[in-house]
């Protein structure tokens, strides 16, 4: 299938306690043998935001061979004044991306040593001047904005999440990136797909949920392809189809 390749992964938790080096090689392999337009992490890229864990989640997303990639913060990653190091390391929290038809905007959802999230209506002008047009419109956030099966009581919702959907409902936007629940998943309401990545890295997992992440084939205006892949194996399986 020709088109953009995008590569969606979350939650690496880059630490001494939890992060999983030898998964992290596997990814990092997996990743460049795809060879994708572009890379996507949603967030929690450390595990308590301090600064040597900046610097090895640096070190880490440095070796992903990709002439994209669009980074965010996520919770973990905004403890600890860490939201300061983001900005320091991985510049702007809303990059933008455009490619070949195809529009990716992150935005910041993380609150300095909150784990709740908040988009806030200082974003909101942001994402509907990125997020107009005709292209094929991606949005990614750290937090979800619909509750995920089997991950307990729901409090991370961002606050404003009534709202976020309402404005992204307006755009008409095609396709939602989200991490920090470390459980995969996909909802599709008013046309709008929201995919979900379980972690890629860590060993914080859910019960038997794999570490794993999202590989996006997408022809725009003809045909959109999602898989997961495990990061253990590399073994990738069609989670959903659409004609566009």
């Amino acid at each position: 299938m020709a088109g953009i390749r995008l590569v969606h992964l979350s939650d690496i938790h880059v630490g001494r306690q939890y992060f999983s080096e030898e998964l992290g090689e596997k990814v990092i392999h997996q990743v460049n043998q795809m060879k994708p337009s572009c890379v996507i992490l949603s967030g929690d890229l450390t595990d308590d935001g301090y600064y040597h864990e900046y610097v090895e989640a640096k070190h880490y997303i440095d070796r992903i061979e990709t002439e994209n990639k669009v980074i965010i913060p996520g919770n973990h990653d905004s403890r600890n004044a860490g939201d300061k190091l983001f900005d320091e390391l991985f510049g702007t929290r809303y990059p933008v991306c455009t490619s070949d038809g195809v529009k990716i905007v992150g935005v910041d959802s993380t609150e300095p040593d909150l784990d709740d999230g908040h988009i806030g209506r200082i974003a909101y002008p942001f994402i509907k001047k990125n997020l107009s047009g005709e292209d094929f419109k991606i949005i990614v956030l750290h937090h979800h904005l619909i509750p995920i099966p089997d991950t307990g009581r729901e409090r991370n919702i961002p606050v404003d999440a009534g709202d976020v959907l309402k404005l992204i409902a307006e755009l008409k936007v095609d396709l939602v990136l989200c991490g920090h629940k470390h459980v995969p998943w996909l909802w599709v309401l008013n046309d709008i797909i929201f995919l979900y990545a379980g972690t890629a890295t860590t060993l914080r997992i859910k019960a038997h949920i794999e570490q794993s992440y999202n590989y996006i084939e997408l022809e725009p205006h003809k045909e959109l392809k999602i898989y997961r892949i495990s990061s253990a194996t590399g073994e990738k399986r069609l989670v959903y189809q659409r004609q566009l």
